[in-house]
């Protein structure tokens, strides 16, 4: 499978898509605070969205899913976008 990052961060309230490519279908949504804290823990570079290395754009996506997951896992934390509209078999990559 194949994604596209939809990043909106020159906003007031910043905040990044992950687009399944073939289909279009919003697979994570994350947030102003989500992306905070991303690169509060150095794993967002902001820079290295404008990539055209494939394996710099797969890294990222990577690391923005994994992200996602351990938010659902967190205690007391509500379940965001991609928990609430689907079960965990179907989460992109969760296999």
């Amino acid at each position: 499978m194949t994604y596209l990052i939809d990043a909106w961060l020159e906003r007031p309230h910043p905040c990044l898509r992950i687009l399944h490519r073939e289909t279009g279908e919003v697979c994570a949504v994350l947030d102003e605070e989500d992306l905070d804290e991303l690169r509060a823990q150095g794993d967002l570079e902001l820079g290295e969205l404008n990539s055209s290395e494939p394996q710099i754009l797969k890294e990222i996506v990577r690391n923005l899913f994994l992200f996602c997951y351990s938010r659902v896992l967190r205690p007391g934390q509500r379940w965001h976008r991609m928990a609430e509209t689907r079960k965990p078999d179907q989460w992109p990559g969760f296999r």
